[in-house]
């Protein structure tokens, strides 16, 4: 059975980490599905820029789903939408607590992950911008931050979102294939491309 993650979206989720990341893990071969989290279940969701993203189902319909990964992008108005759904919030919680991988990205970790205490135990980044609502002990300077002890992967904004995904293809299916992708992608030399690991 191949790898499978549920990419989350709410109004103000930001399009380009969202696509990036859906994009390359379907490029390395996971199942990808997009779960709606807007309140009144709307599948098509007007992220931060005014795009709008059809997602496939509801949150509720696919939080029970034997994933492998939960990803959450980041947009401030999305993350305030995940940080306040119960059923997001409880949905990430199972994922952490069955040693599955919850990723997010930019503005995710320090909006959701931080004010529910889910990862008292953590490295993670975030936006820089942001820094100030991500512990001081918890928090790295890094495009992407993976901590294996928690099975945990955090990235800090769109410019980022390429080394996340393919962080995610490696974690999920291996570095052969995150290599395979990133050798796609005409990557420009020193950004983090599996290419020399």
């Amino acid at each position: 059975m191949s790898a499978s993650a549920l990419v989350c979206l709410a109004p103000g989720s930001e399009e380009m980490e969202a696509v990036t990341t859906i994009d390359l893990l379907v490029r390395g071969g996971i199942n990808v599905t997009t779960a709606s989290v807007a309140s009144d279940g709307d599948r098509v969701i007007t992220c931060s820029r005014g795009v709008k993203i059809m997602a496939d189902a509801p949150l509720v319909h696919v939080a029970d789903g034997e994933f492998d990964a939960i990803v959450l992008p980041g947009g401030l108005k999305g993350a305030e939408c995940f940080r306040d759904s119960p059923l997001l919030v409880e949905t990430v919680k199972q994922f952490h607590r069955s040693g599955r991988i919850v990723a997010t990205i930019c503005a995710a970790a320090g909006t959701v992950l931080v004010p529910h205490d889910i990862f008292p135990l953590g490295n993670m980044t975030g936006f820089p911008a942001l820094k100030e609502t991500i512990p001081q002990d918890q928090w790295q300077d890094k495009r992407v931050v993976w901590d294996p002890r928690v099975n945990l992967l955090t990235s800090q904004g769109p410019g980022t979102s390429i080394d996340f995904g393919l962080k995610l293809i490696d974690l999920l299916v291996g570095q052969k294939k995150a290599y395979e992708v990133a050798s796609q992608l005409v990557l420009p030399a020193g950004i983090y491309n599996h290419y020399s690991e």
